[in-house]
């Protein structure tokens, strides 16, 4: 998949909006940047009405994103992002991720090969290891069943020690993709975030040290040591700084961790495209440079 970007998570052109603030023709834009992909985050839950039933409406909406992404030679990620459901009710989550995976893998059964799905952003909180295990591959049961070959992408449980040992595949699957997110140290990453009570009040901190390098390429080895063993692909589907941390540290974080995946054979994606944590001008209409050139450096 090679290097991505996420989008689309909270934008208004799920609810019937365009250019909001998000437009399509950025997807042009996105590719001439250099990124291969891009990552759809898709609150799917909020569109169902009784019996869990997806919103016709919306999913054709998502229909012409994923056409209008592979119309500019970019692999498009359905991720199914409801992590605030997910991480505070186990059951809940499950009735409903277990009927949104039912009508997506139907929907696109024998449609869009390059299309990938991501059952779940960031299990964790309230559920744990068993309980992701038990709901990740009953989700996968579901998709195979229409989307015997579809690349499908499985997260780790989302916590700070990156339990990948903890997660439980099924062995004769070989079209999984493993991904983990990294933000760490969150207090660098998250500093003068105006939602946290915490966050806002934390800054400038910087980042780069050799001591701050080796935690970040210690977690990484973690993680590329058990995807060899097990012979498995990895993504890191979102790392990202906050605009508030200096920008000197906030383009050498990025570097460092896009170079670090890069090196390691590793797919990425950064957060995000715009909002926040953005990487995109949408006011301007272009890219803010430092990041861009953090994360796809110019060719020389």
């Amino acid at each position: 998949m090679g290097r991505g970007i996420n989008i689309l998570g909270y934008d208004g052109i799920w609810e019937g909006g365009r250019n909001a603030p998000f437009r399509l023709d950025n997807l042009t834009a996105i590719r001439k940047a250099g990124f291969s992909h891009v990552r759809i985050n898709f609150f799917g839950f909020k569109f169902m009405g009784p019996g869990n039933v997806l919103d016709e409406i919306v999913l054709r909406r998502l229909d012409a994103v994923i056409e209008d992404v592979l119309a500019r030679n970019l692999i498009p990620i359905v991720d199914e992002h409801d992590t605030h459901i997910c991480q505070r009710d186990v059951s809940e989550c499950g009735e409903k991720l277990r009927a949104f995976w039912r009508q997506i893998a139907e929907r696109y059964a024998g449609k869009y090969p390059a299309l990938v799905f991501e059952v779940l952003n960031e299990p964790g909180g309230q559920m744990t290891s068993g309980d992701w295990n038990s709901l990740l591959n009953e989700c996968l049961e579901i998709i195979r069943r229409t989307n015997p070959a579809r690349p499908v992408i499985a997260a780790v449980l989302n916590t700070d020690d990156i339990p990948v040992d903890d997660l439980a595949l099924p062995a004769d699957d070989r079209n999984l993709i493993v991904t983990f997110h990294y933000y760490a140290p969150i207090r660098f990453t998250h500093q003068g975030a105006p939602w946290s009570p915490t966050f806002s009040r934390i800054g400038p901190l910087d980042w780069g040290s050799p001591d701050d390098e080796a935690k970040a390429a210690a977690d990484f080895e973690k993680m590329n040591l058990w995807a060899e063993k097990e012979k498995r692909p990895v993504y890191l589907g979102e790392f990202g700084v906050y605009e508030r941390a200096p920008s000197d540290s906030r383009a050498r974080y990025l570097s460092f961790m896009a170079r670090s995946a890069d090196r390691l054979g590793w797919s990425w994606a950064y957060w995000q495209f715009d909002h926040d944590f953005a990487a995109f001008d949408s006011a301007r209409q272009a890219w803010k440079p430092d990041i861009l050139r953090a994360l796809i450096p110019p060719q020389r």
